[in-house]
């Protein structure tokens, strides 16, 4: 056991980005990493035990690091995102909640064993999904605008519902069975519900307020809204254990939808935060494991539980609140069987085992042990399952990764046209019907509309596009377009053309801060990219063999041959680009802008070469 709490701290935010990095690496589910990862370190090996270590901190940091994870997730819950599907989204988070609550808790008393006081406390909690464990699934899925919507609110929304239904339950319990509790305590917690609704919506008014107003300056206003969220879940969880919840998730919804001008930089700040919280949380929770609440997971009872949420009440929950809907049963499927439980289930079920022990509950003493059979089985059977469901339901978009292309030209509109050739997803983005004219007679798909504006988000799914293209012919907007995207896509995935030889307005020293990586060895400009097309440059593909290498296409190609990207065999794009090329291996292919004269003089060279072959044949 090691004892430096620091070093603890250290070890434990390195396993949880290490996790995260090995999920990413080997496109493996970042929750299942991080479950091993505090497992091995914890009750396996007992290098640490967060519980012990931090003693009375412990909860009082999961608590607030799942607040933070929670607004996090409500700050994505616009309400013009789910236009076509709030009558499925309400029923699930609604009538399919409730279900899931019933049939729940039937399964916890008949088949785990449980009173039915433990079975309607924990039957109530395990409703909840949460965004620590749904997001990043979804993230690695890449599921279609539909599904992908629906599992989002559901796991934000019911998160804090679920722990206030596990409140309820323990609430009614004490009531019947305490001669000291009276209805007044029923009505207090329903006040202190509504409160803590009402406080949060306040608290995201007054927030948008100040911003709107410029109470605040720029640099303030993150740690402003970290600070206040933390407010408004200290406040409202003093007031009722467990409302904080609510209070947070509801100014998160309060402030995405009053669409401030601060709530992008907001979202990324919070998101980074987030990502970072879910590793050390989910590493420090399945560390502070013991052994025997591992063991006691292989109970043929809890084993028989996990397998009745996840194929029976699950599914039927879904089912059963869809009817009438406009779900396919594709969609129904593919929601009824993901339903991964995360921190929030865990942490409460670990205060809720204690208080319902103090109670007299005796068999309150497994629900440690049911929790984390649960987490962690759906989230090994959801995380590795639902990519491959996904595509077998045809729900998930194509792992062809595209391109975004800002900027309609002669230039952009035959790149396009090549990378349709080559099958890759691609789609012009313009403000301007006039230069989306040639996009639109060459078949490319397009979107109209200003791409950096907030409603592009709603209208425009970029989930399929691995990488973007800046390709105006302004460099200040494309590095503005670039930079903006570097939360969603990342500054490796972006590009923009040279902003060389631009006369007056030379941005040569903000390359390495602000924008995409510079397309192109030869810091070929948008005006000369053009002017090779309408003069008639063709894009031309070349395969590399074993026979034909790299080298001897170098040795080849003309002096006016530009190159492009390859296209490796896994479908992934490698564009050459200032300072860097990429790798090319046997079974690359090859493209490269070069002239239509110098092709077509290729062309009838080898076309003679080959009739001279016939003819020699011929003699023979």
């Amino acid at each position: 056991m090691i004892d430096s709490i620091l070093f603890n701290l250290m070890l434990i935010g390195f396993l949880g980005i290490a996790s995260q990095w090995l999920a990413w690496r080997f496109r493996m589910p970042a929750i299942v990493v991080m479950s091993i990862a505090g497992l091995l370190v914890g009750p396996i090996f007992g290098l640490i035990d967060p519980k012990a270590d931090f003693g009375d901190m412990f909860k009082p940091i999961v608590s607030l690091a799942v607040a933070i994870i929670l607004f996090e997730g409500s700050l994505n819950l616009d309400f013009r995102e789910v236009r076509g599907l709030g009558k499925p989204v309400f029923r699930i988070v609604t009538f399919g909640a409730l279900l899931a609550w019933i049939f729940g808790s039937l399964g916890a008393h008949y088949v785990a064993g449980l009173s039915w006081a433990v079975a309607f406390v924990i039957g109530g909690l395990f409703i909840v999904t949460g965004p620590t464990v749904i997001l990043p699934l979804l993230r690695q899925a890449k599921l279609k605008p539909r599904p992908a919507a629906i599992l989002k609110w559901e796991g934000i929304v019911v998160d804090p519902f679920g722990a206030l239904l596990a409140v309820f339950a323990f609430e009614i319990i004490n009531f019947l069975i305490s001669e000291h509790v009276t209805a007044t305590s029923l009505l207090l917690f329903f006040a202190a519900s509504i409160f803590a609704g009402v406080f949060g919506w306040l608290v995201g008014k007054f927030t948008a307020f100040i911003f709107e107003k410029g109470h605040v300056p720029e640099f303030l206003k993150s740690p402003v809204v970290f600070v206040l969220v933390l407010a408004s879940f200290a406040i409202s969880d003093q007031i009722m254990h467990e409302t904080g919840l609510l209070a947070v998730t509801v100014m998160g919804m309060t402030l995405a939808n009053m669409h401030i001008s601060s709530i992008d930089d907001m979202r990324h700040f919070k998101e980074n935060i987030s990502v970072l919280l879910i590793s050390t949380i989910f590493v420090m929770l399945t560390a502070s494991l013991s052994v025997d609440t591992l063991l006691r997971i292989f109970n043929w009872n809890i084993v028989a539980f996990v397998l009745l949420m996840l194929f029976i009440v699950r599914p039927l929950s879904i089912w059963l609140s869809t009817i009438g809907t406009d779900l396919s049963n594709k969609e129904k499927l593919l929601v009824g069987w993901i339903a991964p439980r995360g921190i929030v289930a865990l942490t409460v079920s670990s205060y809720f085992a204690s208080v319902l022990l103090e109670k007299g509950f005796e068999d309150a003493s497994i629900l440690t042990s049911l929790t984390f059979a649960l987490v962690f089985s759906t989230v090994v059977a959801h995380g590795f399952s639902i990519k491959w469901l996904a595509k077998k339901l045809d729900l998930a978009i194509d792992e062809q990764p595209g391109v975004v292309i800002v900027g309609g030209n002669s230039f952009s509109t035959e790149l396009a046209k090549t990378l349709q050739e080559l099958k890759i997803p691609v789609l012009i983005a313009d403000s301007s019907w006039q230069r989306l004219i040639p996009v639109r007679k060459a078949g490319v798909p397009f979107y109209k509309g200003e791409i950096l504006s907030e409603q592009t988000e709603y209208y425009l799914d970029l989930t399929p596009y691995e990488y973007m293209i800046a390709a105006t012919e302004l460099d200040s907007y494309n590095a503005l377009v670039c930079t903006t995207f570097v939360p969603e896509i990342g500054r490796n995935n972006l590009f923009q053309l040279s902003l060389r030889n631009q006369g007056e307005v030379d941005l040569e020293d903000m390359v390495h801060t602000i924008g995409g990586r510079i397309l192109f060895q030869e810091n070929v400009t948008w005006e000369e990219l053009n002017k090779r097309i309408e003069r008639g440059d063709v894009f031309r593909k070349t395969s590399i063999t074993e026979k034909y290498r790299f080298e001897a296409y170098l040795e080849e190609r003309d002096e006016n041959t530009l190159l492009l990207f390859a296209l490796k065999p896994s479908g992934r794009i490698e564009f050459f680009t200032e300072g860097a090329s990429p790798k090319i291996e046997q079974g690359d292919t090859i493209v490269s802008l070069t002239q239509r004269c110098k092709e077509m003089k290729k062309i009838n060279e080898k076309l003679a070469e080959q009739r001279e072959n016939n003819q020699n044949g011929n003699v023979k």
